[in-house]
């Protein structure tokens, strides 16, 4: 039977840790290497929602996007979240893997898994890992829409990919719905801190989950477009296509991303 260790493994030579920014924390959080391994959830964040499913069916680990902890801790109690979610898993004995930023950054993963779903072509990391342009790893992504978009249309775009209607995703732009956009720019969850870097690459348009007040100021003096779906819809898509790899290269392994996971945020 698989172990702990065995998807660690897997999940490494998928989205290698060295690609995590320095203030990440990512790799195996919690548990024991050698725990076998049966059933793997995915999920985008931990909280008292996804731990009680994974409870409920039996979970023997976690992967989640978001690490769980993230701050170093001077306790664990239930005093906190933290401690709380962290002490069912543990008494549970399931334990957590967190890909993160590294999961950003790598060659398949959430940056590059959009701009493919946008049908960008020619595309590039934002930040190039190693400092070379050639690189396929790195922070961001961008690339060329095959015909003219408006920044609607490409909202639009993002949309449709995203499986988002009216109801569950109340997408923002910056900018004018007509302006043109080619070069598209991509930072999944809150990347409002790539603009300067889509500045430097010529992009017309960012696409991110979530950007600051300040930041979105600074994209409509630039003329940049930013269109935000929101931090929950830019990332929670690529969850499916985790669970489907590590299914793929793991045998005798039942793997499903969270069926209970929702967005904390909906229109009124």
């Amino acid at each position: 039977m698989p172990t702990i260790s065995d998807i660690a493994d897997t999940l490494e030579q998928f989205a290698p840790t060295a690609l995590a920014e320095e203030w990440d924390n990512v790799g195996l959080l919690v548990g024991d290497p050698s725990w076998p391994v049966e059933r793997v959830m995915t999920c985008l964040t931990i909280t008292p929602t996804t731990v009680q499913e994974a409870i409920q069916e039996r979970v023997n680990l976690i992967v989640s996007h978001h690490p769980l902890p993230f701050q170093p801790l001077r306790a664990i109690t239930t005093e906190t979240t933290t401690g709380q979610l962290l002490l069912q898993l543990i008494a549970a004995k399931i334990g957590v893997y967190s890909p993160h930023t590294a999961f950003d950054s790598a060659q398949a993963g959430i940056n590059q898994h959009m701009a493919i779903g946008l049908g960008l072509r020619q595309i590039q990391p934002l930040i190039p890992a190693t400092g070379d342009s050639e690189s396929d790893t790195g922070a961001g992504r961008f690339g060329f829409v095959g015909e003219e978009l408006t920044l609607g249309e490409l909202a639009a775009r993002l949309k449709t990919f995203l499986g988002l209607d009216e109801v569950q995703g109340n997408t923002q732009i910056v900018g004018c719905d007509n302006q043109t956009v080619s070069r598209i720019a991509i930072a999944c969850g809150s990347g409002g801190s790539l603009l300067a870097s889509a500045v430097a690459k010529e992009c017309d348009c960012l696409v991110t989950g979530e950007a600051n007040f300040h930041t979105c100021l600074e994209a409509e003096a630039r003329g940049i477009g930013l269109i935000l779906p929101g931090h929950f819809a830019s990332e929670s898509f690529a969850l499916l296509s985790l669970a489907d790899y590590v299914s793929d290269q793991i045998s005798g392994v039942e793997v499903w991303p969270s069926r209970t996971e929702r967005n904390p945020l909906h229109s009124i």
